[in-house]
């Protein structure tokens, strides 16, 4: 049971992730599937990967050095189609298609010498892998460039063959270099192929599949043909992918439990459906955005009620109220409510302070501002848009608007400092930055305006 985590937005501090790992492994959690994209410390011509808060190669270790003190192996995923590589000028010349930074030119021997020094870079860091996630998912342009329009024309070349042949040059790449590793890639581009395409590809040989399916209606009977399906091509193993979080919308702030819970119910049935020595295992992703360039969804502490419950639903074969109580217990927070957002009680894991604000916010602060700017009598009817603009009040209307305004802009000032406290210790700044500009800002900023207005009228 791999808990995923994407550190491509909103990596948490190293001594953050210190406190959490006991949980998870409490929780039932036997591995990490760490994806680092910009937090990788590479080194030499790579250094410019970097964000300015990418992990140290100190941090790493120690990082590493936790997941093993809690007996959790460490998996960790380089996200080719390389985003992150490709949108850099100096990288540029490697992309697939000229404009889109959104999948690596597959001729290219530079390509796969990048690919290596990446791998090589990570593996150094690295003691005792087992298995290398390599990604290779929604590679949509893989194919549009120039030259691989030419080699698709050549006789016998398909789109799918020319995918199949990346995704062996990249395994290639790590299995000659590191034979003990098994290279894991997410299957989406593989679904619909032939059977006899892909025992003809050599793939099946090199890799181990990761089935991912994050909705709440699987298509049971669909996921075990696939399996049946996979076994029959010569893949040996294949591995489940569900959600704790980040995958019910791009911008979510808040997670809800019982979807991502269900989640996990129908993957355990697939699991009981298919051949007991198929499954390798299964990863609780949480993605922290739909991509490189998305904004962020839930964070990680937010989220950390929905993966206890679906760590503890995995580890149990099931959801009961004894789980339950165990997830409470687990969490410090009694009444855990599954079906809506509402957290009443903060907890006492790592971070429930983020929970219990975040939920404030994104239940009353916009609300709050509405109601202050469109519903409420004095505001729309004796200061409007076309009041504000030319600063005309009655003063009478001053006292009975100001004190609620002032007073609203107060409270919020006062929970978002607080918040900002509570995510520095989780958080660097950058990522807090980003999450104040797309959930507080916009809404502070019009209460900050209609304070101002009233102070001029």
């Amino acid at each position: 049971r791999l808990v995923h985590l994407d550190l491509k937005g909103a990596a948490p501090r190293a001594q953050y992730l210190e406190q959490v790992l006991p949980l998870l492994r409490t929780l039932g959690a036997t591995g990490l599937l760490l994806e680092y994209e910009d937090t990788f410390p590479y080194m030499g011509p790579l250094e410019l990967l970097q964000a300015p808060h990418a992990y140290s190669p100190e941090e790493l270790q120690a990082l590493l050095s936790w997941a093993r003190a809690q007996g959790l192996d460490v998996v960790p995923l380089l996200p080719f189609p390389l985003q992150f590589v490709l949108k850099h000028r100096q990288f540029a010349h490697l992309r697939e298609v000229k404009e889109l930074p959104n999948a690596l030119n597959p001729h290219k021997e530079e390509s796969l010498a990048l690919v290596k020094a990446m791998i090589d870079q990570v593996m150094a860091l690295h003691q005792d892998l087992q298995w290398f996630h390599i990604g290779c998912d929604e590679v949509y342009y893989l194919g549009e460039g120039e030259e691989s329009k030419q080699w698709l024309q050549q006789q016998n070349n398909t789109p799918e063959k020319l995918c199949l042949s990346h995704i062996k040059a990249v395994a290639t790449c790590l299995a000659w270099s590191y034979p003990m590793v098994t290279p894991i890639v997410w299957d989406d581009m593989l679904r619909g192929m032939s059977e006899e395409t892909l025992a003809e590809s050599g793939v099946p040989q090199l890799v181990q599949p990761m089935i991912w399916d994050y909705a709440t209606d699987i298509n049971v009977e669909g996921k075990v043909q696939l399996i049946e399906k996979y076994r029959r091509c010569g893949f040996s193993k294949v591995w489940f992918a569900s959600a704790f979080k980040g995958a019910t919308g791009a911008n979510q702030s808040l997670t809800l439990i019982g979807h991502h819970l269900r989640n996990q119910l129908e993957w355990l049935q697939v699991a009981q459906r298919s051949p007991a020595d198929v499954l390798e295992g299964i990863a609780l992703t949480g993605w922290q955005r739909y991509d490189h360039f998305a904004v962020l969804c839930e964070l990680l502490p937010v989220a950390i009620p929905s993966l206890a419950v679906c760590l503890q639903a995995l580890k149990n074969g099931g959801y009961s109220e004894k789980v339950k109580e165990n997830v409470e217990n687990l969490l410090g927070m009694p009444n855990l409510e599954i079906e809506t957002f509402m957290s009443p009680s903060l907890g006492t894991f790592p971070g429930s302070n983020v929970l219990t604000l975040v939920t404030q916010i994104s239940f009353h602060l916009k609300a709050s501002v509405d109601e202050l700017l469109e519903r409420n009598r004095y505001s729309t009817g004796w200061f409007s848009p076309y009041h504000r603009k030319r600063k005309i009040i009655h003063p009478i209307i001053v006292h009975h608007l100001q004190p609620d305004a002032v007073r609203l802009f107060s409270k919020w000032n006062a929970v978002v400092q607080d918040l900002q406290a509570a995510m520095e210790q989780v958080f660097h700044r950058c990522a807090i930055e980003e999450w104040m500009e797309e959930n507080v800002h916009p809404h502070l900023q019009k209460l900050q305006e209609v304070v101002d207005d009233l102070d001029e009228a």
